[in-house]
């Protein structure tokens, strides 16, 4: 996105959140695409008759996002961070709902591939790594976090440095233990 698009976001992020919903209709179309990416990407390598398409994701997402009214967003980051939060909601919801931790068969996997975990990675239950984040976030709120906004959100070390308001260095401290304490709880599972 150029430097002229960023500042359209921002502003209609901030119109959005002053309560003008035209901002957000305006503002689907610019961060559509990267909303598209971050489902393409979660959904990818599942189960072959999952029921959750990205257009659907992305959509839900929307539809959460249209009935938030009021959401400040500082920056586009924010709202990126916000999506994650929402996206991660949704598919552990559709997750649950098909009742796929208890019944395994059609369970929908994440790809946790060297990006989250390293050359020991596997394929998980969404549900299964949700209750690890949960569990993270009772030991440490801020790296469970960090995994969220870069996983979910994909966003990249300095844009969550930036959400999180910590240095860079810090985000890359918090997301290698992170992915070994992750790691560790989910192979208890």
């Amino acid at each position: 996105m150029t430097g002229k698009g960023v500042e359209e976001v921002s502003a209609l992020l901030a119109a959005w959140g002053n309560g003008d919903e035209e901002a957000l209709k305006n503002l689907v179309p610019l961060i559509y695409p990267e909303l598209r990416r971050i489902a393409r990407r979660h959904l990818r390598l599942q189960h072959v008759n999952h029921t959750l398409e990205s257009a659907a994701l992305v959509n839900e997402a929307y539809l959460k996002l249209f009935h938030a009214r009021g959401v400040h967003c500082a920056s586009r980051n924010h709202f990126f961070a916000m999506c994650a939060q929402i996206i991660r909601r949704i598919l552990v919801d559709h997750a649950r709902s098909r009742g796929y931790a208890k019944r395994g068969g059609n369970v929908i996997q994440v790809p946790l591939d060297e990006f989250l975990l390293g050359p020991r990675a596997r394929d998980v239950e969404i549900v299964a790594l949700d209750n690890a984040l949960l569990a993270l976030a009772e030991v440490d709120p801020r790296k469970s976090r960090v995994v969220e906004l870069r996983y979910f959100g994909g966003l990249t070390m300095e844009e969550t440095a930036e959400v999180l308001q910590v240095s860079p260095d810090t985000v890359l401290r918090d997301w290698k233990m992170a992915k070994v304490w992750l790691l560790r709880e989910l192979e208890k599972r």
